[in-house]
């Protein structure tokens, strides 16, 4: 290792240079730059300790749809995909977000089936697929993945009054119950508790 960030000449990926160019995107609105720059550092770059090529390629792509680009930032999921290695989460969740701005909504459902028909085993993947299908007005199916979230997070033995995540999740299960006008059950209680 010839210096820090680099092995040779070639950079390596790390979270603290990714989060720097989203801290810096952040403050300048210029998400198509932090983008730009992450798609070039996860084709090119070297996978480190902290950050797989895999992860690098959902960030950039994140960053591809706060620049609009939904075209752009499938290619980043699907890249994710084809690599295989480890991510904070599913990119198949983020790539169902661009296919829906794509106007593709038969892919992403499909996609969304094939991740419930896989078993739902991360809290965080449901609490965005339910916001994104909220934002599709696709109430019901919304409501299940809302569920299954609070479900697993429940099983963890998480409670309401400390785990934000918990708290987030039955907030919007509730509002999308309301929604629904759906009588109040032992879920919705746990945020009076």
């Amino acid at each position: 290792m010839s210096g820090h960030g680099y092995f040779g000449d070639v950079p390596l990926l790390t979270r603290e240079e990714f989060d720097a160019i989203e801290f810096e995107a952040a403050l300048t609105g210029d998400h198509e730059a932090a983008a730009e720059r992450m798609t070039e550092l996860a084709a090119t770059g070297v996978q480190s300790e902290s950050m797989a090529r895999a992860e690098a390629f959902v960030r950039a792509g994140e960053q591809w749809l706060l620049a609009d680009n939904p075209d752009r930032a499938a290619y980043g999921f699907r890249m994710a995909i084809a690599d295989g290695g480890p991510v904070d989460v599913d990119p198949r969740v983020p790539l169902c977000r661009a296919l829906f701005q794509l106007g593709h909504r038969a892919e992403a459902y499909a996609l969304i089936a094939q991740l419930r028909s896989e078993g739902r085993t991360d809290a965080r993947a449901c609490d965005m697929i339910t916001e994104l299908l909220v934002e599709q007005s696709d109430l019901h199916a919304a409501l299940d993945w809302a569920t299954a979230g609070v479900e697993l997070l429940v099983a963890r033995d998480a409670d309401p009054d400390t785990e934000s995540g918990l708290r987030d999740l039955l907030r919007l299960r509730y509002r999308i119950r309301n929604d629904l006008r759906l009588p109040e059950d032992d879920y919705d209680r746990l945020l009076g508790s």
